[in-house]
């Protein structure tokens, strides 16, 4: 875990209804994986939104993974 790029995602109550954001910026985590996602490349999001840079993309793709990596119960 990367503690000072982790540092980049933002949760604050009054914006983006409390969503992880980059930076304080009104751009969520949810946002830059939905660009991946459709198949956007990291120059193209960083020349879209000239506010980032290659750090924040990959916050947010670290943010995500650790989201996602915590036991999951089955009920069997």
């Amino acid at each position: 875990m990367n503690e000072p790029r982790l540092a980049r995602i933002t949760l604050e109550p009054g914006k983006c209804s409390g969503s992880p954001c980059i930076r304080g910026y009104r751009l969520r985590v949810s946002d830059i994986l939905a660009l991946l996602g459709a198949g956007a490349s990291h120059a193209e999001i960083l020349e879209d939104y000239p506010f980032l840079d290659e750090e924040d993309i990959l916050a947010a793709l670290e943010y995500a993974a650790i989201q996602l990596s915590h036991p999951v119960l089955v009920a069997a």
